[in-house]
Parts: C-alpha cells; sequence; structure tokens
C-alpha cells in the first residue's frame, strides 16, 4: 500500500512539473508573440489599436489546464509587458489583463464544464461576446485617462471603432485556437504531458466534425485576415 501511495504522489510530482514548464514556456511564447507580431487594425481615430496573438497561447494554455492557467498567464504576461516594452504603464497593463482574461478565463472556464467540441465552440464565443463588452466599458472609462481622448469623443468612437477592433479580435484568436488546440493536445497527451481525459473526446466527435470546425475557423480567420489587408490597403 505505501508502495502504491509512493508511485501516486511520484507520478503527480512529475505531473505538476511538466504542467508547470509547458506553463512557463507558453507564457514566454505569449510575451514574445506580442514583441514581434503587431498588426495595425486601421479604424477611425483608433490608429493606436494593434493586433498581437497572445491570446491565442493563453486561450490553449487555459484549454489544457483550466481557467486559473489562462488567469495566471494573463497577469505574468501583462506585466512582463508593462515592464518591458510598453509605453502605457499601469493602465495599459490593466487594459491588457482585462481584454485577455475576459477572452480566454471565459472560454477556458466553459470548456472545463462541458469538455467537447461544443463546449469549446460555445467557450470561445461567449468569450468573444464577453470581451467585446467589457471593453467597450473599459475603453469609456479607461481610454480617456492614459489617452487624453475627451470622453465625448471616446464615446463616439465605441460603436464604430473600439467594438469592431475587438470583434474582429476575438473572431481571429477564436479561429487559430480551433485549429491548432486539438493537434497540439494530441501531442502533449503522446508525450503523457496532458491525462487522456484532457482533450476532446474522440468518440464525440467524428472526423466529419472536425472537418466542420476546422473549415469554419478556417473561414474566420481568412476573413479576419481580409479584413485587415482591405483595410491597410
Amino acid at each position: 500500500m505505501q508502495n502504491t501511495e509512493t508511485v501516486k504522489r511520484e507520478t503527480s510530482s512529475r505531473m505538476d512539473t511538466k504542467k508547470l514548464t509547458v506553463l512557463a514556456v507558453m507564457t514566454a511564447l505569449a510575451y514574445i508573440s506580442v514583441m514581434i507580431i503587431k498588426v495595425p487594425v486601421p479604424l477611425p481615430g483608433v490608429s493606436f489599436l494593434k493586433y498581437e496573438p497572445k491570446d491565442v497561447i493563453i486561450t490553449i494554455g487555459g484549454f489544457m489546464f483550466g481557467p486559473l492557467a489562462s488567469l495566471i498567464m494573463s497577469v505574468v504576461v501583462s506585466l512582463i509587458e508593462m515592464i518591458t516594452i510598453s509605453e502605457t504603464g499601469p493602465i495599459g497593463a490593466l487594459m491588457n489583463f482585462i481584454s485577455t482574461c475576459a477572452f480566454a478565463c471565459t472560454a477556458s472556464a466553459i470548456y472545463k464544464k462541458f469538455h467537447t467540441i461544443k463546449g469549446a465552440v460555445s467557450g470561445l464565443s461567449i468569450g468573444t461576446i464577453v470581451m467585446a463588452a467589457l471593453m467597450l466599458a473599459w475603453n469609456y472609462l479607461i481610454t480617456p485617462i492614459y489617452m487624453g481622448f475627451p470622453r465625448e469623443a471616446v464615446a463616439e468612437l465605441l460603436l464604430p471603432a473600439f467594438l469592431p477592433f475587438n470583434l474582429l479580435k476575438a473572431i481571429l484568436n477564436s479561429g487559430i485556437t480551433m485549429l491548432i488546440y486539438k493537434p497540439l493536445s494530441n501531442i502533449m497527451k503522446k508525450t503523457h504531458v496532458l491525462p487522456e481525459s484532457t482533450s476532446v473526446n474522440g468518440s464525440e466527435g467524428s472526423v466529419k466534425r472536425y472537418a466542420f470546425i476546422y473549415i469554419i475557423a478556417a473561414f474566420a480567420i481568412i476573413t479576419c485576415i481580409a479584413v485587415i489587408i482591405i483595410r491597410n490597403s
């Protein structure tokens, strides 16, 4: 009995170490993505808004290890960004945290509750809505402070600029997440970083269902990229 308990503790310890290592690597990748990928999305009056894909990495971390992992990664990346490359200080870090956490934590919390393809799609969809709604409120409250805009001017930009930017960003991130998560989770299972139950149940979705999801995700990505290219041309 003692030997069995010892084996269980050692196995659990190895899994925890692998989990921490993976989360550390993913956090680093999320930060690096902010450094090297910043795509301008020209919208009236908010040319300072840029797309970066860190939410994809943080959401995948949440899908693998739960919403708390997304929360921790959001905090760490926002803080490191604030003290290294950001020009907006603590207020900018707060806005980055709220945006990422609203999307990634919401999506991963729903996926943890409903661990299926439908749960993943529902989580990403609701995460998109939650992020867009919260960022409307927080841009109205905070943007006048750290950008020096009159609050009335910010209010006029909420629907024609801030809302489409956040929807475009979240839809693009959702599509990329759906394309990447399943293959990556399979690799993690094969290397025993993730337990079998961490990925979408194979019996729940047929090959056709996965193919349909991938087609929709690819279509969403292509559409968002086309919009960005057209607005930059």
